[in-house]
């Protein structure tokens, strides 16, 4: 019969680790902190894509916009100016805007007065 110990010498080691998770292979930083990549600007056709989505956020309807040719500080303040223009909430998540609420037409004309490519998406 084994004997159950309570002393941490006893467990052999390493017990809980902080230093884990998703790291840059360049910089050897948390990807969340990396700043190698940050200036780097997202491959792609240069169109902006903007869709009307509603699947997965339980009957909600989003405005997505993804393809859009900037890099992470510039794709941040735009996305703050649309959300401002459009007068709602909304966030960045892996280089897709989400503005909330359905305002597919008025991104389009604003994506296009800045002076991007901006084409309808979907249904």
């Amino acid at each position: 019969m084994l004997k159950k110990s309570s002393a941490f010498a006893a467990l052999g080691g390493l017990v809980y680790s902080t230093d884990s998770g998703r790291h840059c292979p360049d910089c050897k930083q948390p990807v969340d902190a990396c700043t190698c990549k940050q200036k780097l600007i997202p491959e792609g056709d240069g169109i902006a894509r903007v869709r009307r989505e509603s699947k997965g956020r339980g009957g909600k309807t989003v405005t997505t916009i993804s393809g859009v040719p900037l890099a992470l500080e510039a794709l941040t303040a735009l996305a703050t100016a649309l959300k401002k223009r459009c007068g709602c909430g909304g966030s960045l998540k892996e280089g897709v805007i989400e503005i909330q609420g359905d305002h597919v037409e008025l991104l389009l004309s604003e994506l296009t007065a800045r002076g991007f490519k901006a084409k309808k998406s979907g249904g």
